[in-house]
Parts: structure tokens; C-alpha cells; sequence
């Protein structure tokens, strides 16, 4: 067994089996999770103290005296149809009062906003008003038959963190947490007086684990407690009174409230961002990143770390901008879902260690009676490893009650094995991922501020909508692939590196993601073809390149081959050639077992000479185009799965012209994958299933090796 970089969670009254379980699993540190605390036998057992720090929560006794300070969010009511030349709108009929509550201290006159949202109109001022007894809006000279929304501001009077941790716990009668929004001057210094207080309070501390700082990603609880609003991008709950009238000083316009509801989007990052919301995300970084300086730097000046916990009040941390390494922060820690959250975590600059909070959480959702939570333990760890093996972390550790955790006797074997096949990765590979022989770029609106980020919901949980499109980063995380994330507006600033192999456009028509009206810009037009006729490669997933504009649906047809028939030319004939049987991309793969998501209706090939190798009741699946010196490739859509994955990496090669290259460092098996470490001349041979497999792997100079791998087993090598 070795022993470090790992993290325990403990809890009060549990000295005996946390020493046991600290040493099985060979633990150097202990943290505190959520609502428990660290006895003093814990505190002497000789490790690194971890501490979670909530800045904004946790001080109710100063907050019942405040609550015009707590955090807000502009809600947009239900539709309401009126039918007749009044109508009411009930504003809370559908969230939950014991998160929410209606902000009456900000005049509604001057902060909220009606909307006719069938006419687009927003009603003046002197059309509604607010009945404070009944929370309804009353709407005067209303047309029949329209629909209208009140947007409204609410105070969130409830953690939605320790909210949500309550009700999944069912901590009854524990006291509800109030958050707090430093914008306020008296707010700051309560929060940074209290720091000082704690730091000298608490010596024994090592590492202060922030968890997080102060705003809240949307987190929106319905009236039957059920989860209303999840966006892990979400900033609505940034706002107040203060805040848009500082903006309004410094950006000269004033925000409305409609640029945060967005009419029920919420400001989803799969919404095509708007200036002011742009701004708006630019202006919160700014303020939270000067107050995490300050804070982070009393940390250090107590001789402690600071840590962050990408995570719930993470937004306006913005970790993967250019400014946040000057705040200063020592390490980053992050839930691991899966690959894609790993790299999410591992990827970010500016600071000295990384760790990953792998699942499950000990929590009793995942540890009850007759439950095996070993299965999720070594899911998530093979998924995690693909990526570690890329971009490693530094450290590793689990969240919750150990105390649940302990009565799981197999589970408690599989995390010692899984840490330390943890800390043997990360010796072997001297913390430096394996080699790539391709560089990808990701070309969407966000670009690099949303790096590993695209596509998501809530954290690491794909659904039937983003399924097709979030498979692209789980098989990237794990990929012998260098990754990049550009924007619309770098590549029209500085245009295309180079050094980049592979653009991927991916995503729904009318996206951030797939591009919507950037698409419309001729010099991007112009710098993708050329760049591309020039001898790169371009992927198209889904509905890429797609605005309807010059008689053309997706833009880049051209280059990939295919466009999508939106019922303005059924009149023209298209003509399918036969599907082509045999091709680099799909050679080894088994038709039968590949799964392209959702259908994208009526995609068809803008000629004969588009290559299509998978179609399915007239519609392409996958084709490969050739376009001057470049080539193209469509791609319907792809789910995670090992043989997607394989897929879109043969995609990749073909499209960057680099077959030749694919043999060397592959494996016969998608179930299992290779990573090379050039600088130790060693290789990993990862079985990514939970089945025995068995696989050949290509060596250079044509040298070859066969392998049986136990189930979820790695096996590293000496290239000889």
C-alpha cells in the first residue's frame, strides 16, 4: 500500500474508525464535509487539516439583522393568457417560499418588468401593479388572448447548497442557512473580519477549502421541493439594487431584467450570449475576484492554503480566465463526475495542485441497505482515469459521512485500490499527462471561458437533449489529443493557430455552441474555408454551422458535405450516392453497435460526391467530404460510449490527414485504451470496462503486444 495524496472525510464522534480507515486508504489529510465538524482526536492524528470555509453562509445570528443583504435573482413568473382587458399574474404560485421570497424593499415600479410575450411589449409602468397581500400582479388594458410574465426580484433566504444537502439528507429541524451578498460595504467586512476571527481561531488548519465564495450557480427548488431550475452556468443570482446601478455607473446602460430570465432561459449557456450579458459576466468576475484576493491573501498570511471548491457559489470565479491565476489561489477541488469534470478541474491555470472529489458522496442516497456502491466507485473512477492519464490531478478524495461509508466493507477494499492506483498513475507519469499526436480545437461562443464546460446542464449529467453533444468531450477527456477552446470572436481577432489539427463545431441550430447568427459573418466564413481548403480538418456535429442565410441552412456545407433540408427546396432533387461500405473512420467499428443520438432530420448530401457511410431513412448519420487540401466530416451525433469514442478519434485522424499515424499508440479494442509517456518511455493499457478484455496494442517500428485485462485493470510497460 502507499500512502499521500489523498483526502478523508470524517466527522464528530468517529476517531477509531477514521484512524483504520485513513490508514487503509492511505490518507494524509482529513476535511470536514457539510453540517459535521472535526473532533480533537481527529485533529491530533497527525495529518493535514482540511477545513471547509463558507464564506456567505453560516452566520444566521448576524443575517436575521441583515436580510436585505442576502442574495437575489430575478424569477419570471408562469405565462399567464389573459381573456379579457385585465388579467392577474400570481408570481410564486410554482417556486418554493421556503427558498424564495418576494423582494418588496427594491420598488417594483423601477426593478421589475411585465411583458406581453406574444407582442414582445413591455407594459409601462402605470399599467400594473403589485397586490402585496396576495402576491399578484393586476394588469390593466391587457389583450385578449395574449400571454404575459412578470419578471420580478426575489430574495434566495435559504442556502441553496445547505438546502439542498437538507433535504436529501432529511436533517429535520436543522437550522435553514441564510447566504449573504458581499456587495454590500457592511457585508464585506463582516465577512472579512470573520475570516481573521476564524484563522486565528483555528490554528490547526492547514488548508482552508472555500467552499465556494459567493454566488450561487442556479439552483431554483419548485413548491413541491423538487428541483425547478439547475444550470451549473447559470449567474441569475448575481443581481440586486446595488449591483445594476454599479454596472450602470460603469458600463453607461443599465440591465434589464429580461437580460437575466432571458423569457425562461435563465441565461443558459446554451443561449447565444448577448453584450449585456457578456458584460454582466465580465463586471461579477471583476468584484468577486478582488474580494478572493483579499481573502485568499489573509489565508496565506496565516500560513495556511487556500483552496477552492469548484462548485456551488463558484460563478463569477471564472477559472479559466485570463485574470483569475492573479488571485493568487493555491489549489482547486472539484467533483469528479466523470472525464469531462476531471479535465474541467485539471485544466485550470494559476494554481499549484489540483484534486478530485471522486463519487459516490457518502451520503444515504447512495449508501442504504442492499445498495452496492462499489459500482458507481469503479465507474467513476474509470471514467475519471481516461482523463487523469491526460491531465492528471494531484490529489484525490471522497465527501460525506465516513460513518456510512464504513458499513460497506467491499467498498472500503475498492477505494484503497482505487487510491492506490491513484498515486502509482501519478508516480509513474511524474504528474505530466501522456503524449498527444493531434491538437483539437473546440469552436463555439464561449471559447475558452467555458473550457470542458460545453454542453452541461447540471454538473456531469447528460440528458436526451445534450446527450448527443456532450459524448464529444467525455470521448475528447481520454483522447491522445491535445484540446483547445476558441470563440467565434478569437478566430476573427487572431485567426486560426496553426498548430491546431481538427476544428469541432457541434450542438443544436440556433445555439452558442453551434453558432446561430455568428455563422451569418462572412470573414468567418471565409477564415474557416480557407483554413480548411488549405489542408486542416473540420467535424460537424449535429446541426454545425446552422442559421439559415444565402440559401443555405449550414453554412459550411461545403465542407462537410451535407446540409439540412428546412422545407425551402423539397422542389430540388437530391440525390443520394450508395453508402460507401468501407472507410478509415469506421473500419474495425460494428455498424450495428454505433449510437448517433437524437435524429437531425432531413440532413442530406449537397452532392454525389460526398462519401456518406451511415445514413438512416434519408438522413446522414456520417459522412466524410474532401474540400481542396482538407476534408470534412458530419457527424449526426454522438453519445459516450467506447466505440463513439473510437469513432470520432478515427474521425479526427482522417479529417487532420493523419492515418498514417493512427496504428501507433492504438488498440485493437475500443473497450481499452493506450497512453504513452515519452520522457519515462512507459506506456499504460487501460481496460475501461468492467469485463475482462483482451486487446493488442501497436508499438512503433510495427511491433505489436497482446494483453488480458482484467476487469477495470491498467498494466504499464517498458517500451523496449
Amino acid at each position: 500500500m502507499s500512502v499521500g495524496r489523498f483526502t478523508i472525510p470524517t466527522e464528530e464522534n468517529f476517531i477509531q474508525q477514521s484512524t483504520e480507515l485513513a490508514e487503509k486508504w492511505g490518507a494524509d489529510a482529513i476535511r470536514n464535509s457539510d453540517g459535521t465538524h472535526l473532533d480533537d482526536d481527529v485533529i491530533n492524528m497527525g495529518k493535514r487539516i482540511y477545513s471547509a470555509y463558507f464564506p456567505n453562509r453560516g452566520h444566521n445570528y448576524f443575517m436575521k439583522d441583515h436580510m436585505d443583504c442576502v442574495p437575489m435573482v430575478y424569477l419570471m413568473s408562469e405565462r399567464t393568457r389573459a381573456t379579457d382587458t385585465t388579467v392577474d399574474v400570481p408570481l410564486m404560485v410554482t417556486y418554493f417560499a421556503e427558498q424564495l421570497t418576494i423582494n418588496r424593499d427594491a420598488a417594483p415600479q423601477r426593478f421589475w418588468e411585465v411583458i406581453d410575450r406574444t407582442s414582445g411589449e413591455v407594459l409601462p409602468i402605470d399599467q400594473w401593479e403589485l397586490d402585496p397581500h396576495t402576491d399578484v400582479v393586476h394588469i390593466h388594458n391587457a389583450h385578449p388572448m395574449h400571454e404575459y410574465t412578470v419578471t420580478f426580484l426575489a430574495y434566495v433566504i435559504w442556502d441553496p447548497v445547505q438546502m439542498y444537502n437538507h433535504i436529501t439528507n432529511d436533517w429535520g429541524d436543522k437550522e435553514h442557512e441564510i447566504a449573504f451578498d458581499p456587495r454590500h460595504p457592511e457585508i464585506q467586512d463582516f465577512m472579512l473580519n470573520t475570516l481573521d476571527k476564524w484563522l486565528v481561531d483555528n490554528p490547526h488548519v492547514d488548508v482552508v477549502r472555500f467552499t465556494t465564495f459567493f454566488y450561487q450557480f442556479m439552483l431554483i427548488f419548485n413548491n413541491e421541493r423538487k428541483e425547478k431550475i439547475v444550470d451549473w452556468t447559470g449567474f441569475a443570482v448575481t443581481v440586486s439594487p446595488r449591483a445594476l446601478d454599479e454596472f450602470e455607473r460603469e458600463y453607461g446602460y443599465r440591465m434589464r431584467p429580461e437580460h437575466f430570465v432571458d423569457g425562461g432561459s435563465y441565461g443558459s449557456s446554451f443561449v447565444y450570449p448577448s453584450k449585456e450579458q457578456r458584460d454582466w459576466l465580465d463586471f461579477t468576475a471583476n468584484f468577486v475576484h478582488s474580494l478572493m484576493k483579499q481573502m485568499v491573501e489573509r489565508v496565506q498570511a496565516a500560513g495556511k492554503e487556500a483552496m477552492m471548491f469548484l462548485g456551488d457559489q463558484w460563478i463569477g470565479t471564472e477559472p479559466y480566465s485570463s485574470t483569475f491565476p492573479n488571485v493568487g489561489m493555491d489549489a482547486i477541488v472539484g467533483s469528479v463526475g466523470d472525464g469531462t469534470t476531471t479535465r474541467m478541474i485539471a485544466d485550470i491555470k494559476g494554481v499549484k495542485y489540483h484534486e478530485g472529489r471522486f463519487l459516490p458522496y457518502f451520503f444515504p442516497d447512495s449508501f442504504y441497505e442492499g445498495a452496492d456502491p462499489s459500482i458507481e466507485a469503479w465507474d467513476n473512477w474509470r471514467k475519471a482515469r481516461r482523463a487523469i492519464l491526460r491531465s492528471p490531478l494531484e490529489r484525490m478524495g471522497y465527501g460525506g459521512y465516513l460513518s456510512l461509508a464504513a458499513k460497506f466493507p467491499k467498498f472500503v477494499d475498492d477505494v484503497a485500490t482505487i487510491a492506490n492506483e491513484f498515486r502509482d498513475i501519478y508516480d509513474k507519469c511524474s504528474g505530466k499527462g501522456a503524449q498527444t499526436q493531434l491538437t483539437v480545437a473546440l469552436l463555439d461562443a464561449w471559447g475558452a471561458r467555458r473550457s470542458w464546460q460545453e454542453f452541461t446542464v447540471a454538473h456531469a449529467l447528460p440528458n436526451k437533449y445534450n446527450r448527443s453533444f456532450y459524448g464529444i468531450l467525455e470521448a475528447l477527456s481520454g483522447m491522445r489529443v491535445n484540446v483547445r477552446f476558441l470563440s467565434f470572436d478569437d478566430v476573427l481577432a487572431n485567426g486560426i493557430d496553426p498548430e491546431i489539427d481538427v476544428i469541432i463545431n457541434a450542438g443544436p441550430q440556433g445555439t452558442a455552441y453551434s453558432g446561430a447568427q455568428a455563422w451569418k459573418n462572412p470573414q468567418l466564413v471565409s477564415l474557416i474555408r480557407s483554413w480548411v481548403s488549405s489542408g486542416k480538418g473540420f467535424v460537424g456535429v449535429g446541426q454545425p454551422s446552422a442559421v439559415e442565410h444565402g440559401g443555405r441552412y449550414f453554412q459550411l456545407a461545403d465542407i462537410l458535405g451535407v446540409d439540412q433540408e428546412i422545407y425551402r427546396s423539397l422542389n430540388v432533387d437530391k440525390y443520394w450516392p450508395d453508402l460507401t461500405e468501407d472507410h478509415f473512420v469506421i473500419q474495425d467499428i460494428p455498424r450495428e453497435s454505433l449510437d448517433f443520438g437524437e435524429a437531425v432530420i432531413n440532413t442530406f448530401p449537397i452532392s454525389e460526391e460526398t462519401t456518406v457511410i451511415s445514413g438512416l431513412d434519408g438522413q446522414v448519420q456520417l459522412a466524410v467530404n474532401t474540400y481542396d487540401d482538407g476534408r470534412g466530416v458530419y457527424l449526426s451525433g454522438l453519445p459516450y460510449s467506447a466505440l463513439n469514442a473510437r469513432l470520432l478519434e478515427r474521425a479526427l485522424f482522417y479529417a487532420a490527414h493523419k492515418e498514417d499515424q493512427y496504428a501507433v499508440w492504438g488498440s485493437s479494442n475500443p473497450e481499452c485504451e493506450v497512453a504513452y509517456f515519452a520522457d519515462k518511455n512507459i506506456y499504460a493499457v487501460m481496460n475501461n470496462s468492467e469485463k475482462p478484455q483482451q486487446t493488442v496494442v501497436s508499438l512503433p517500428r510495427g511491433q505489436s503486444e497482446n494483453f488480458d485485462l482484467a476487469p477495470s485493470a491498467i498494466v504499464w510497460k517498458e517500451l523496449a
